[in-house]
């Protein structure tokens, strides 16, 4: 099963969340569309996701 490969260096919670995929079978395009939508959760709020509250969910 083929892992996301990033250019940027991976930060923890993207590696998690990666790893986390890998173990569920997850196929590539899906591990994509994941991740490119974490990161767009992140620009909505300006943080990091794992900073999120209750609130801004």
């Amino acid at each position: 099963m083929a892992t996301l490969s990033t250019e940027a260096p991976t930060r923890p919670l993207r590696q998690r969340m990666q790893q986390d995929m890998l173990m569920r079978g997850l196929g590539s395009h899906t591990q994509h569309d994941y991740v490119r939508h974490v990161r767009r959760f992140a620009a909505f709020l300006g943080r990091a996701p794992d900073a999120a509250t209750p609130e801004d969910i």
